[in-house]
């Protein structure tokens, strides 16, 4: 049942019987794919995180522990893991681009309307409900690119739509932290729903059409039949595991790091401070470096490599010197995507086409539970013991995936 990435043929555009003529065609097509495929990553992560970038001003405006005010992350990754099985179920019937842009739009008008938002009821009901539409985005995304292309094209561009979650993620806290400590951060997420309607315009116009037709309504007992068949498998539970045991830790780090650099001894002002979502282009680089290097070394290398880097950066993190929180950081990112990345791919390609588009959703499920439950929970470690003890937290995460990583490589051998 799955299939090995270094079985993967070398990427060459394919060669259709027809010459030259539909070659070039098709190597538009894959062009104009990875095109969309950023743009929609850019639309939907940047609203998604962007409160990251404003929490310290909206915890002090509203008079809420660090940990309460992350409730507003983890209310929109909440949505997010209910939705994607919705949006597998709607994409049966619609098709997986006219979902996905369905998606695209609802989350952008969304997103617009959590700066309207008048207190922290309304604005978490707003964030569930963004997450909820968001989540066919991430589902979907993977799905569309194995039903168009094939082989190391298909591993790539799921690669490249990764590229695109940590552009849009660095650009929404970005623009929403200086624009926050200027005008508040309800106009920050304003300004950052402004660059994520431009994106999403991009993804309408770039996103190729779908090759194959969907056979109508399928039995809602195939759903569950497939669903079935995506936890059958050790290795695709495997991999849910890590996406929620590498994403949790992942986002405790940068929901919790600005109010660390904030306070004493650092003292550093909100504007400078969300900065250190720079570091989120380290992701871009490492993401794209996986799509090379599985097609190489497989998954247990690529992923272990990536865990390594993310614990070497959790203790570099730990240290009290700003040039080494930097050093950390930037290892810690590029290490999470470079994981995030590799296993993204290795559903697509372990699951059987029958139940792919289930395995993908169940993918994120995981991952993005792992966003709301245990980053609210190493948020509370925070709350209690600092960062150190979130620290200790996040290597036990870590270190439970990178056993897992060791055991599969020495089964497989890669």
């Amino acid at each position: 049942m799955s299939t090995h990435l270094a079985d993967i043929p070398s990427l060459s555009p394919r060669q259709p019987s027809n010459g030259a003529q539909a070659a070039a065609a098709e190597h538009r097509r894959y062009r104009r794919m990875m095109g969309a495929l950023l743009a929609a990553g850019v639309a939907a992560f940047a609203q998604l995180y962007a409160i990251q970038g404003v929490l310290p001003g909206l915890a002090r405006e509203l008079g809420i522990a660090p940990s309460s005010a992350a409730l507003t992350v983890s209310a929109a990754t909440s949505g997010l893991a209910v939705g994607v099985l919705l949006w597998a179920a709607v994409a049966d019937r619609l098709g997986r681009l006219t979902s996905m842009r369905i998606a695209v739009s609802g989350s952008v008008l969304l997103g617009l309307a959590t700066a309207a938002a008048p207190g922290l009821g309304s604005l978490l009901g707003i964030r569930f409900l963004m997450g909820l539409v968001v989540g066919g985005v991430p589902v979907l995304a993977v799905a569309y690119v194995y039903e168009q292309l094939s082989g190391a094209r298909a591993a790539v561009a799921a690669t490249v739509y990764i590229s695109g979650t940590t552009v849009g993620g660095a650009l929404g806290r970005l623009v929403a932290g200086p624009l926050g400590a200027w005008i508040g951060w309800r106009g920050a997420l304003l300004g950052v729903g402004l660059v994520s309607l431009l994106s999403a315009a991009g993804f309408l116009l770039l996103a190729p059409g779908e090759r194959r037709t969907r056979a109508g309504v399928r039995p809602r007992e195939r759903q569950w039949s497939r669903i079935r068949l995506a936890l059958s498998s050790w290795r695709l539970l495997a991999l849910y595991l890590q996406a929620f045991l590498v994403t949790g830790s992942f986002v405790a780090v940068f929901n919790f790091l600005t109010f660390r650099l904030e306070a004493a001894p650092f003292l550093i002002p909100p504007a400078l401070a969300a900065l250190v979502f720079l570091s989120y282009f380290a992701g871009t680089l490492s993401s794209r470096l996986a799509g090379r290097w599985l097609t190489r070394w497989g998954f247990a290398r690529t992923s272990i490599l990536g865990l390594a880097a993310m614990l070497s950066g959790a203790a570099v993190l730990a240290v009290e010197e700003l040039p080494a929180i930097i050093a950390g950081l930037l290892l810690f990112t590029a290490g999470n995507f470079m994981a995030h990345a590799a296993a993204v791919a290795t559903v697509g390609a372990s699951a059987g086409a029958e139940f792919r588009g289930q395995a993908s959703a169940l993918y994120n499920i995981a991952y993005y539970a792992g966003s709301s439950l245990l980053g609210w929970l190493l948020g509370v470690m925070f709350d209690g013991a600092g960062w150190r003890g979130m620290t200790l937290g996040i290597a036990g995460a870590l270190a439970v995936v990178m056993v897992m990583n060791v055991a599969a490589l020495n089964r497989r051998g890669g």
